[in-house]
């Protein structure tokens, strides 16, 4: 079976840009969730329960049954083994703004694709260098709106670029949705990409 299009379980612009990148065509859909992390859970399996869990509450919102797959991703940044999710507030931004700073920390994104028979997964690990930065700096970043709903309180893509001294990995992992995992995904599923998504 092939598909010409996709239902993304997420509300993320970011990785709606992503999918339209390497030309898959989709619709969004929000799949909210509880999103703390369990007694004992580390972080590779906390993102990759989270990844499958959206997929399916995607798949669920869509009555169980539908003519495309469901794809859903989550992503955390993880340093000295501790997950760091979205900052609720400008000083818990800050506190992990400096906890990062001068050091380097791994993001994990986990991929999730449901059809309604199948549930594949794939995951990536990135590492990320911070150069040093100061509690103004990290305030004022605050002040731009940029840091709310990411994890570890920055955006790669964004103004936060400035922070990032190394990147190893996938650019696209930090940001939100690893493409070279995401495109084997798809095309394991028969989902065609390098369409028109415009």
């Amino acid at each position: 079976m092939s598909y010409d299009s996709i239902v993304l379980a997420s509300a993320s612009e970011r990785r709606s840009r992503l999918l339209a990148q390497i030309g898959v065509r989709h619709e969004s859909l929000a799949a909210d969730l509880n999103e703390d992390p369990r007694p004992g859970e580390g972080p590779a399996e906390y993102v990759q329960r989270l990844a499958r869990a959206k997929a399916l509450a995607g798949l669920a919102a869509l009555g169980g049954k539908t003519d495309r797959p469901v794809l859903a991703a989550d992503t955390t940044v993880v340093l000295d083994g501790r997950i760091y999710g979205k900052p609720s507030d400008e000083q818990e931004c800050v506190t992990m703004l400096m906890t990062l700073s001068g050091r380097s920390h791994e993001v994990m994104t986990a991929v999730a694709l449901a059809d309604g028979t199948e549930l594949r997964t794939a995951m990536n690990v990135s590492r990320v260098t911070f150069r040093r930065l100061d509690e103004q700096e990290c305030r004022r970043y605050w002040g731009t709106g940029e840091p709310a709903g990411k994890a570890g309180g920055y955006a790669v893509q964004g103004l936060a670029a400035v922070f990032i001294s190394r990147l190893e990995g996938s650019f696209s992992c930090v940001m939100g949705l690893p493409l070279f995992e995401t495109a084997a995904l798809l095309d394991a599923a028969g989902v065609r990409r390098w369409q028109a998504t415009a």
